[in-house]
């Protein structure tokens, strides 16, 4: 990994593969080293790949002060540029893909097509997960491998949990790797409850790819829908049976499904 100075912080990176850019954008408190390396090294055979670790993640700084989707997409786009890449693909899961649309809606230069996974536009027209899964995400209590473990069935069907140990095992200590500060975590939740892109979301141009589980219930699918319905040129996928982590648990057909989809 390297660290390169962007706008006001030190922005850790990891570059993979050759040919044309693919950026992809991690999620709540995620640090890079939580891409599946599997996922990563596959779309490095086509693509040259850049992960980095958002504002206050992993090992990239963070001054004082809240933080903003804009901010991060800033960020991105400013790493983009750091590194000298001109355009790009752009992969956000989650609370990256948050991050995503804000990189595309300020900086549509940046973005020549867009993925979106199990992600929301925020705002009053966003569905929200359950009282019971928000009461589950903010309960920070314990190391950071009980925190990490107790939030599993909210990634993973439980049957999958059940029948996959070696990959909740790898999940697990690669969430471990670089447990992110309360306070990051904080500004973080913050972040998302400031986010909102329902109203500005028509006038992206570029071809979008938006992808979920039809059982996620952090990010209902319902969100990934309006999202399809907002974005002009999009194409929604669903993964039958997979939660919020489908990009784990259902991994070999995201990575065709998604690779048809850049070189379409």
């Amino acid at each position: 990994m390297d660290t390169i100075k962007v706008g006001d912080i030190d922005i850790c990176y990891r570059t993979q593969g050759g040919g044309y850019p693919l950026v992809l954008i991690r999620g709540f408190t995620a640090s890079m080293e939580e891409w599946n390396p599997l996922l990563v090294d596959a779309l490095a055979e086509r693509y040259r790949v850049l992960v980095f670790d958002n504002r206050g993640a992993g090992n990239t700084t963070a001054p004082p002060g809240s933080f903003t989707m804009k901010q991060f997409a800033d960020d991105t786009a400013g790493l983009m540029e750091a590194l000298g890449i001109d355009r790009g693909y752009v992969l956000g899961e989650s609370m990256g893909g948050m991050v995503a649309q804000e990189v595309v809606l300020n900086h549509p230069e940046k973005v020549e097509k867009l993925v979106l996974c199990c992600t929301f536009c925020g705002g009053d027209e966003a569905v929200f997960p359950s009282q019971e899964v928000i009461e589950l995400m903010a309960d920070r209590t314990g190391t950071p491998e009980e925190i990490t473990r107790r939030g599993l069935p909210l990634l993973f069907p439980d049957a999958w949990i059940e029948e996959n140990p070696d990959a909740i095992d790898a999940v697990v200590s690669r969430a471990l790797k670089y447990p992110m500060a309360e306070e990051n975590v904080e500004r973080q939740f913050e972040a998302i409850l400031g986010f909102s892109t329902f109203e500005r979301l028509p006038v992206i141009e570029c071809p979008t790819l938006v992808a979920c589980g039809t059982v996620d219930r952090i990010v209902p699918r319902e969100n990934s829908r309006i999202l399809s319905g907002r974005i002009p040129d999009s194409t929604r996928i669903e993964f039958d049976g997979a939660g919020h982590g489908f990009m784990e648990q259902c991994r070999e057909e995201f990575v065709e499904k998604f690779l048809e989809f850049l070189g379409g």
